[in-house]
């Protein structure tokens, strides 16, 4: 479950020892990558079952919120849950935005993506899945956590579209067999192109709410 970017040596950085580099160093002393995704989904369930009891129809978030919800989750794991990262991080051949810059990337990101796409309480659901796609690419190109970026996006598409009145969406095809031609989407973002995302989230809203009819 780790090692998976290439960073820079800081504090974010240091694995856990006896781990063999695999783990990160965690205040629960898992060395095991198996057991860290155990924990780390655990966790991520039960933060994610609190927020959709909390979260109202007309909340805006912030980027505040989350750091907040990204220390619920992994706070009692990592002692950088919540903050922004001082690592620069890459995937592959692609770069993700420096260290230095996330926080003024930041907070483009709350008066761009957040102020205007939240609340979510768009009529359509093409305007949904737009909103939920823009916000998604732009927080996926700032990465700005050492770790669950991309499980914490999916929350908080989860929760945006709780509020515009859908189920909860069921990503397991975006994450799974659609895995690269979300990759391309999210890199599309960077010419401000979103058509990809809202295409894969137009699929997943379709999909969830197969499956609620079906449940």
């Amino acid at each position: 479950m780790m090692d998976r970017y290439c960073t820079t040596p800081l504090i974010e950085d240091q694995y856990e020892p006896g781990s063999g580099g695999r783990v990160l160093r965690n205040l629960a002393g898992i060395t095991s990558p198996e057991e860290m995704g155990l924990a780390e989904t655990s966790a991520l369930w039960l933060v994610q079952e609190q927020l959709i009891g909390e979260v109202s129809a007309d909340q805006p978030f912030t980027t505040a919120d989350l750091c907040r919800i990204h220390r619920q989750w992994l706070g009692g794991l990592y002692v950088w849950a919540g903050k922004p990262r001082n690592v620069n991080i890459s995937k592959g051949n692609f770069a993700f935005a420096t260290a230095q810059v996330i926080p003024a990337l930041l907070d483009e990101f709350k008066a761009k993506q957040l102020q205007k796409y939240t609340p979510c309480l768009f009529l359509s659901r093409e305007e949904v899945a737009y909103a939920l796609a823009e916000v998604h690419v732009e927080l996926m190109l700032i990465r700005p956590f050492r770790e669950g970026n991309g499980r914490l996006g999916r929350l908080l598409a989860i929760l945006m579209a709780l509020q515009a009145g859908l189920p909860v969406l069921e990503f397991s095809e975006m994450i799974g067999i659609r895995k690269e031609e979300y990759f391309a989407a999210v890199r599309a973002g960077l010419d401000m192109n979103y058509q990809p995302m809202q295409s894969l989230f137009s699929d997943v809203i379709e999909r969830s709410l197969l499956l609620e009819q079906e449940a």
